[in-house]
């Protein structure tokens, strides 16, 4: 039986993934297997890197939260059991940025969890 090489469309979908590999060096941009290898796992690490972005996120968060709160006399533990107890309903992303751009506000916020 004859092989079929894909013509055209074989043609257009190399010139594709070349195309994707802009910016790669060497054989990763030219060749369309070497290409191929690097753009898979490529997009494989963006995938997973998008979910690992949150979880950095979320670790620098409540470090920052944890360094505002010990200059206010308390712990991030003790500071998030009184918000909580307080009924404040303010999330980690914007404590911290309270905590990082409005020093006197994240004090009045921790007076109140101490006075809970």
């Amino acid at each position: 039986m004859a092989r079929v090489k894909g013509g055209p469309q074989g043609h257009r979908r190399h010139k594709r993934l070349i195309k994707m590999s802009e910016g790669f060096q060497a054989t990763r941009r030219k060749l369309y297997r070497r290409a191929n290898e690097t753009m898979l796992k490529g997009m494989w690490y963006a995938y997973r890197d998008r979910r690992v972005r949150k979880r950095d996120l979320r670790k620098l968060w409540i470090t920052r939260i944890n360094a505002a709160a010990r200059l206010n006399g308390l712990t991030y533990s003790k500071l998030i059991c009184g918000l909580r107890k307080t009924g404040i309903g303010l999330n980690r992303k914007m404590l911290a940025d309270i905590a990082v751009r409005d020093p006197q506000t994240f004090s009045k916020i921790s007076e109140a969890v101490k006075a809970a």
